[in-house]
């Protein structure tokens, strides 16, 4: 049976983004047994699919900063150790970065990466084939497209990304009737209006649906803060764990986020799901291919709450 080595590293919504190729890998090959190497901090999403084997975590963002210690120089051994305790029948390098060619070109098998072309780093002589795939498909075809040059199979028209994420209890969580808001991401473009998310709330809430606004860093605490003071109801989780994340999103009767890994992470896991843009085109990389979803919004297109509002109806029916 065929041993397959996945390298997608990061971050969140791309290692989301990666998941229909676990699906396409287990219809084309009867047995095929799959690894994922990932950013140790995003590690748990590949886990979600039961199709994966083993993740190999990798930390080249902390190493990064790091490199002359003596402990990291130790991880790093580790890590190539573990990568190439195996031979694979193949290692696809979905990424399409510098780092992630390092880790394909280390690791034992016939290495697939994608053609000068199609990457936005020269990076042919770290594998052994490389393939064309277009910049006009979205980030997920594009995966699928990588996968199945490289395997020589057909991709189902089918997407499937073939995880769910066990029921778990909150202790701060007292009702199955709730929504979850992603307000926060990296960018500051990106931000929905703190207005626009207050009147969000108030919407669900007369709908006696409770607002969950979880958040990763302090600033994004201060907003979640912000907003449940003119929300009372809305809830201030405590900072969950990605796996934490996981369940409580695939718990929720709605989502609604914006450009974040998070929202594409409710989506993937058959939540309801409104995307929000407001900087970035979702053509590219937005929700795809998630039958209970949709992107509203796109560059310097902010979506109207109402249209956000009538979206979640929409799902919710």
């Amino acid at each position: 049976m065929p041993r397959i080595l996945l390298v997608k590293t990061s971050s969140l919504g791309d290692v989301v983004h990666n998941l229909p190729v676990v699906s396409d890998l287990q219809r084309a090959f009867v047995g095929v047994i799959i690894d994922w190497v990932a950013e140790e901090s995003f590690a748990a999403i590949p886990h979600l699919h039961p199709g994966v084997n083993a993740v190999i975590p990798v930390a080249v963002r902390r190493w990064r900063r790091t490199f002359f210690e003596s402990a990291t120089r130790a991880e790093i051994r580790d890590f190539l150790s573990q990568l190439q305790a195996q031979t694979y029948d193949a290692v696809v390098d979905t990424q399409g970065l510098f780092k992630s060619a390092l880790i394909t070109r280390a690791a034992r098998g016939t290495r697939y990466g994608l053609d000068w072309h199609s990457s936005r780093e020269p990076l042919r002589w770290f594998y052994d084939q490389t393939f064309r795939v277009p910049w006009t498909q979205h980030a997920v075809e594009r995966n699928r497209s990588l996968a199945a040059q490289a395997l020589g199979y057909a991709p189902d028209s089918k997407l499937e990304y073939g995880i769910c994420a066990p029921a778990r209890r909150f202790d701060w969580l007292h009702t199955e009737h709730y929504a979850v808001l992603l307000h926060a991401t990296s960018a500051g473009r990106k931000l929905w209006p703190e207005s626009h998310w207050v009147l969000l709330c108030k919407y669900l809430i007369e709908k006696d649906i409770f607002c969950v606004l979880p958040w990763g860093n302090e600033d994004e605490r201060a907003r979640s803060e912000r907003l449940h003071a003119q929300t009372p109801e809305a809830i201030v989780p405590p900072r969950l764990s990605l796996d934490e994340a996981a369940s409580l999103l695939a718990g929720a009767r709605a989502a609604a986020g914006v450009d974040t890994g998070l929202t594409h992470l409710a989506a993937a896991l058959g939540t309801p799901t409104v995307g929000i843009y407001c900087a970035t085109d979702p053509a590219a990389t937005g929700i795809h291919g998630c039958a209970r979803a949709v992107n509203l919004g796109g560059v310097n297109a902010v979506p109207s709450v109402a249209d956000v509002c009538a979206a979640l109806d929409r799902l919710m029916a």
